[in-house]
């Protein structure tokens, strides 16, 4: 007889497993930023780049400045969201800055180009930044906000929202510090972050959504639902313009691996079928992922 699962432990493995991956994308986020990004002036946006402005006219270490213009924020996320989400942000926020300062204590640079600076910069970051985004927390800061917005315009990846909020930031770094080719080049690190962080939230293996116009839609739509295929489908009633005949449309959304599989499919029933394939970027709901939790 299988015993059942202690939820206990399973809370304990859940907590585990989330703070181990908040401390890795916090160092991880840290050696890109202060091993590429920050040597070749190249702002990171949020409250990030808004240390650096302060660190230019006053010295201040960048991590503690972040820690402190972090409080009134993380006000707000534990009001909005939380103390689970602010229990992980807090433990974000405070790994990557103290992290930030003790590799700028090292005196490493990485590289001096700042086009190598922004890309492989903004790679390392983007995946430190993915992976505390990934189990529900931050790094603080514009993160927070980014996060409130997401709730209210779902329809917008979390790396956009950062995106656009970051490009304020740098606009700001440029027209303060007169420094426009270091804000040109931070426009193309905060790019590849937001790329790699959505990369990191919604992964490679993107689904499809397919439409098929068949005189045999049932018979697709049966092998479609029992055969190895095994995806839920939905029939359209559609209307020819030309000849004004009822059509049955198929929709189904599927895995990117398994376009070929449904192709074959449907030219084993009926070679004359239209069949159209498009991107789903986000799909939620059985055998997808859960519509419970939106990143």
């Amino acid at each position: 007889m299988e015993m059942p699962a202690n939820p206990r432990s399973a809370r304990l493995r859940h907590l585990f497993f989330k703070y181990c991956m908040i401390a890795l994308g916090s160092v991880v986020y840290a050696i890109g930023f202060q091993y590429f990004m920050f040597p070749n002036d190249i702002v990171s946006g949020g409250v990030t780049g808004i240390a650096m402005i302060l660190n230019h006219f006053t010295r201040w270490p960048v991590g503690m400045t972040v820690l402190v213009l972090n409080i009134p924020l993380f006000v707000i996320a534990w009001r909005h969201f939380g103390a689970d989400y602010l229990v992980g942000s807090l433990v974000g926020t405070a790994v990557s800055s103290v992290c930030v300062d003790i590799f700028a204590s090292t005196g490493i640079v990485a590289t001096t180009d700042p086009m190598l600076g922004s890309i492989i910069g903004g790679v390392i970051k983007g995946a430190g930044m993915g992976m505390i985004y990934y189990v529900g927390a931050s790094t603080g800061g514009i993160d927070i906000v980014a996060k409130m917005l997401r709730q209210k315009y779902q329809q917008i990846n979390f790396g956009t929202i950062v995106l656009i909020l970051d490009v304020v930031i740098v606009s700001a770094y440029a027209f303060v510090l007169q420094k426009y080719e270091s804000a040109m080049y931070s426009l193309i690190g905060m790019y590849v972050v937001s790329k790699v962080v959505d990369l990191a939230l919604y992964g490679f293996d993107n689904s499809s959504l397919c439409y098929i116009v068949s005189e045999k839609s049932e018979e697709l739509a049966r092998e479609i639902i029992s055969g190895h295929v095994h995806r839920g489908v939905t029939i359209l009633e559609g209307e020819g313009a030309y000849s004004h005949q009822t059509k049955h449309v198929i929709m189904c959304v599927i895995k990117r691996t398994q376009i070929g599989e449904l192709r074959r499919l449907v030219r084993r029933v009926d070679e004359r079928a239209f069949f159209i394939v498009t991107d789903a970027k986000n799909v939620f709901g059985n055998g997808f992922e859960s519509i419970s939790e939106v990143r």
